[in-house]
């Protein structure tokens, strides 16, 4: 009687072990919480800055050559601050001597996470649980996945985006719809 029962046990408990395994298994490919304790530092230069100003060999010192292009101007600045995560750093608007422009993240601290991207957005940057999920309710541009929760990084706004549209930066979560954190860019005078 007993060796009856085992068998009938037997399959059941296969079975809900093979969902464990299974749930166990999707949730960490959905979480990756291993993240949280591996930092990725990435540090750029500024595209444009590093030109050479020197003449070429042979030409005198006082003979005109061509301009220099225009060095990268800073357009608008914002201060990241923290939502779903704690997030710093500042978040430059910059226009290249060729008219483009690029996002410029310097001194970024923040969380590593699944699926995080650079947004440029029109949403308003408020603090707290009200601005963590307002990124993705009106226009943004995703200029894509973050390079490094770490240091200093350029990310390239296509060329038939209007950046006047645009009036902030998220460091979004696309796989959980929250912004780690977020500026306000404000205009340079």
């Amino acid at each position: 009687m007993g060796r009856g029962r085992a068998v009938r046990i037997g399959p059941w408990l296969v079975g809900v072990l093979v969902l464990v395994v299974a749930g166990a298994g999707f949730g960490l490919y959905w979480f990756q919480p291993w993240k949280l304790w591996q930092d990725e530092t990435v540090r750029e230069a500024l595209p444009g800055t590093a030109a050479s100003s020197t003449a070429p060999a042979g030409t005198p010192p006082d003979a005109s050559s061509a301009p220099s292009p225009a060095a990268p101007e800073t357009v608008a600045t914002g201060e990241l601050i923290s939502h779903e995560h704690a997030t710093s750093g500042t978040v430059k608007l910059v226009r290249l001597a060729d008219g483009s422009h690029v996002v410029r993240l310097e001194g970024l601290d923040t969380s590593n996470g699944p699926d995080l991207r650079v947004w440029l957005t029109d949403a308003p940057v408020e603090e707290g649980r009200a601005g963590w999920h307002v990124f993705d309710d009106g226009e943004y541009t995703s200029l894509g996945r973050l390079k490094g929760n770490k240091g200093s990084q350029n990310y390239t706004v296509p060329d038939d985006v209007d950046v006047t549209r645009y009036s902030s930066v998220s460091i979004w979560c696309d796989r959980f719809d929250v912004s780690f954190g977020a500026a306000k860019l404000t205009a340079r005078a």
